[in-house]
């Protein structure tokens, strides 16, 4: 329940940012209610849909502005080889931290 909370939460917060007004906010929702359902038994299949869903720009990388709570807050720690953008591989680091 509290997952499910959080996901609201953070998609009321997200939607009313300035910076994500011109984004599709269905993306956004549908990107931060898997983000929520993540866990340590979360397959990659269930990573490359997140970023698909993230890679707001459709450029395969995935920016900090496009970034998203857990994403957002581990960004340089997921960012493994410091060029400011996530790619897929560095992404499915995300997994290693839900545990």
């Amino acid at each position: 329940m509290k997952k499910v909370i959080a996901t609201f939460i953070l998609v009321a917060s997200i939607t009313s940012c300035n910076s994500v007004k011109n984004m599709d906010t269905t993306k956004v929702s549908n990107a931060a209610q898997l983000l929520g359902s993540l866990s340590s038994n979360s397959t990659v299949q269930q990573v490359a849909s997140l970023f698909s869903l993230l890679d707001t720009n459709n450029d395969q990388a995935i920016s900090s502005s496009e970034a998203i709570g857990e994403v957002s807050e581990n960004f340089s720690t997921l960012d493994t080889d410091n060029n400011s953008s996530l790619n897929l591989t560095e992404l499915e680091g995300i997994l290693a931290l839900l545990k």
